[in-house]
């Protein structure tokens, strides 16, 4: 992995048929490739689902900015799925 301190970098993405491109760092970029891949669908399509969600919200934040809100949800999600599974199998040992 690349280290956390790092430029952002610039990459191109194709969303509903558009070429646009997007600055992250690679951290970031890490971890888009690692959902993507864990969902099965291509970074471009991955992108393309939280740009629609992006534009459905009140105030739209950038899409990079959208792009790193939702890894981060995400990432806060998969922590608390894994609190409950750990609390649940504690419970079930007793």
């Amino acid at each position: 992995m690349t280290p956390p301190y790092h430029p952002p970098v610039k990459r191109s993405v194709e969303i509903a048929g558009h070429k646009t491109s997007i600055s992250l760092e690679p951290l970031f970029w890490d971890m888009l490739r690692d959902a993507a891949a864990a969902e099965g669908v291509p970074v471009n399509a991955l992108v393309a689902r939280i740009d629609a969600d992006r534009i459905g919200s009140k105030t739209p934040p950038g899409l990079a900015g959208a792009v790193r809100i939702w890894l981060v949800c995400r990432m806060t999600d998969q922590e608390a799925a894994g609190a409950s599974f750990q609390e649940a199998a504690g419970a079930g040992a007793s």
